[in-house]
């Protein structure tokens, strides 16, 4: 009896082909089984039989799947990656989202994974610095807990991702052309995780990263998912950007659109999220509230943001890549060692780590809270 040539194939290679990884890659490139399969004319039944491990592709094979999925060869000879499982992670808005586009979210995150452990090897980052509160806690009372206990006080935060990243947060870029995809957290191993969309303006990013913030302190292990964990994210959010005591300090007589324009620079929040905050702390009428909320979505303020903020950027991505210049390692070495494009270590970092040094207050206007988020240094492990 002849052995097909997929099985003839030698048995050293059959050590080293990693199933785990394929399943990642498809995923990254939000393929299904038989939309893969005829890219790379093949069988549906053979990419299942791949990503089981029944069976190994070929040289040639491989080659055309590193050449469809755009990965290196390399990249399916490495040890295992964690295939992240929706019921790990965080997500808002499931039901807008298809499954195609939740598992691009996911394996970005198996990714991150590895990229975050290559960094970790390489240098001593701060440690998670999150409390872990009571389930049922008010979202508000757990926001205003947080500030107390990382000495906030109640004014605006000068940048989110820097703040995330100083209590220990690892925070990456989600370069998925889908905007259904806000964000996601997850805790794993241990250590906090957000992913922020890049599509974004800054002012909807900051909330998504705060929103991300109240699911890893309310919701650890991100079971507790749904209509409920969402919206207790959403007033974690609110809170927490915008303190009730802060925001009474300085409420207008009367609130118009000018008006959020000019305030909205003290918090770092979209005019609709601030306008909603204030209603919702009984500044304004629901009259007021509703005349708003229609003149802002005739003046497209529901998707852009009038007199926008710039975005914010990673302290930890910018000196990471910075140290590693000094040492003549570039990102395509980083890539190299991966054993993957430079490109994913981009679609990573981008629009977090490409910011000037100089620009740490990269918020005109939004001042900082009292005391200031210290920066930290980080120490290149020889």
């Amino acid at each position: 009896m002849f052995l097909s040539a997929e099985k003839r194939h030698n048995t050293h290679w059959q050590h080293m082909f990693n199933p785990s990884r394929l399943t990642v890659a498809r995923q990254r490139r939000g393929l299904t089984k038989r939309q893969l399969a005829s890219q790379i004319g093949a069988t549906e039944k053979t990419v299942q039989n791949y990503e089981s491990g029944e069976m190994n592709p070929s040289e040639e094979s491989l080659a055309r799947l590193s050449s469809v999925l755009g990965f290196p060869e390399a990249f399916f000879e490495g040890d295992n990656l964690e295939i992240l499982s929706p019921d790990v992670a965080s997500f808002r808005s499931l039901k807008k989202m298809k499954a195609s586009q939740r598992d691009m979210a996911l394996s970005a995150g198996s990714i991150a994974l590895i990229f975050s452990k290559w960094i970790d090897q390489h240098f001593d980052l701060p440690k998670p610095d999150l409390p872990r509160f009571e389930p049922g806690i008010d979202p508000e009372a757990a926001a205003m807990a947080l500030r107390n206990e990382w000495g906030l006080g109640e004014r605006g935060l000068r940048n989110l991702v820097h703040l995330l990243e100083a209590k220990g947060v690892k925070v990456f870029s989600l370069d998925i052309d889908a905007v259904e995809v806000d964000a996601f957290s997850m805790w794993y191993g241990g250590q906090p995780f957000v992913f922020l969309n890049t599509q974004k303006t800054a002012e909807h990013r900051r909330f998504d990263a705060a929103h991300e913030l109240g699911h890893l302190v309310l919701h650890r292990h991100g079971y507790n998912q749904g209509a409920d964990a969402e919206k207790e994210a959403n007033e974690f959010a609110a809170a927490f950007l915008m303190p009730r005591g802060g925001v009474l300090a300085k409420a207008p007589r009367f609130v118009t659109i000018p008006v959020l324009v000019k305030m909205k620079k003290e918090w770092g929040v979209s005019v609709a999220a601030l306008n909603y905050r204030l209603h919702k702390l009984g500044l304004t009428s629901e009259w007021v509230n509703r005349s708003i909320c229609i003149e802002l979505s005739k003046q497209g303020y529901r998707t852009s943001e009038p007199e926008p903020m710039p975005h914010e950027s990673s302290q930890v991505l910018q000196k990471v890549l910075a140290a590693l210049r000094s040492e003549r390692v570039g990102r395509s070495e980083i890539a190299r060692q991966l054993s993957l494009h430079v490109s994913e270590i981009d679609k990573l970092t981008f629009g977090l780590s490409l910011t000037d040094m100089s620009g740490l207050s990269a918020m005109p206007g939004l001042r900082s809270s009292q005391p200031e988020v210290k920066e930290f240094g980080l120490r290149l492990v020889k």
